[in-house]
C-alpha cells in the first residue's frame, strides 16, 4: 500500500505538470512566445539573506562575504552564485554556467523572449523559482523569490541578474512583464551582475515587487506567469552607431 501510494502520489504530480504546462502552451502560443514552466524549491539556507549567512561564516574563519569579492583569496575566482544553496565552490566567471546547471541543475532556455511559468505560488515562504536565460550572447539568471521581508507579510521579489561583468550588464535592459484579466503590469531595468547577491537586490527594492494580493490578481490556480524579454540598451546602441 505504501508503494501503491507514493507511486500513486508522483503519477499525480506528473499529471499536475503536464497540464499546467499545457495550459501555459495554449494561452501563449498564440503569440510565439517559448514557455518554461519552473517547479518551486524552498533555500536551503536557514539564515534571512546569503549574505548575512557568508559574513557569519567569515567571523567564524569561514569564506569571505559574497558582496566583498576583493577579499577572495584570488581576484579572478567568483563565489557560486546559485541562491538557494550555501555553496563553497568557487571558480572563474567563464565557467558559472556550468557549475550552475551541472552542480545545482538551473535549466536554461534560449530566445530573446519567454515565459516564465513559476508554479504552486501558495507555498509558505522563503522558496525560490530558478531559471537561466540565453539571449543575444550572454547568460543570465532569473530568480523569483517568495519571502517574508516583514514578518507574516509574504512577498514576491523577481530580478534578472547577467552572469557577467556589471560593465556588460550595463548593456542590457531586461523587461518582466505580467498581463492577465485585463490588466498588465511591467518592469524594466537594468540587470545587476550576479558578482553582487541576490539578497542584496532584494533588500534594495531594486526589483520587480508583488505583495500577496497583487499576484493573486495575475495568478491563474496558483501559477504565475511572467513574461520575459532582453535587449539592448538604448546608450549601447547609440555608442555602437558612433
Amino acid at each position: 500500500m505504501l508503494f501503491f501510494t507514493q507511486c500513486f502520489g508522483a503519477v499525480l504530480d506528473l499529471i499536475h505538470l503536464r497540464f499546467q504546462h499545457y495550459k501555459a502552451k495554449r494561452v501563449f502560443s498564440a503569440a510565439g512566445q517559448l514557455v518554461c514552466v519552473v517547479n518551486p524549491t524552498h533555500s536551503l539556507k536557514y539564515a534571512p539573506t546569503r549574505c548575512a549567512v557568508t559574513q557569519t561564516s567569515t567571523e567564524q574563519g569561514g569564506l569571505p562575504p559574497c558582496h566583498h569579492h576583493e577579499a577572495v583569496h584570488d581576484p579572478q575566482l567568483v563565489p557560486c552564485t546559485c541562491p538557494l544553496f550555501s555553496c563553497p565552490w568557487e571558480g572563474h566567471l567563464e565557467v558559472v554556467v556550468s557549475h550552475l546547471r551541472q552542480t545545482h541543475r538551473i535549466n536554461i532556455l534560449q530566445g530573446a523572449e519567454i515565459v516564465f511559468l513559476a508554479t504552486d505560488m501558495h507555498l509558505p515562504a522563503p522558496t525560490d523559482w530558478i531559471i537561466m536565460h540565453s539571449c543575444l550572447g550572454h547568460q543570465f539568471l532569473l530568480v523569483l523569490r517568495k519571502q517574508e521581508k516583514y514578518k507574516g507579510h509574504p512577498q514576491f521579489f523577481a530580478t534578472m541578474m547577467l552572469i557577467g561583468t556589471q560593465t556588460q550588464a550595463d548593456n542590457f535592459t531586461y523587461r518582466l512583464e505580467l498581463n492577465r484579466n485585463q490588466r498588465r503590469l511591467k518592469w524594466e531595468a537594468t540587470p545587476r551582475s550576479v558578482l553582487e547577491c541576490v539578497d542584496s537586490v532584494i533588500s534594495d527594492g531594486d526589483c520587480l515587487v508583488l505583495n500577496t494580493s497583487l499576484a493573486q490578481l495575475f495568478a491563474d490556480n496558483g501559477s504565475l506567469a511572467i513574461g520575459i524579454a532582453i535587449t539592448t540598451s538604448k546608450v549601447h546602441n547609440s555608442e555602437a552607431e558612433i
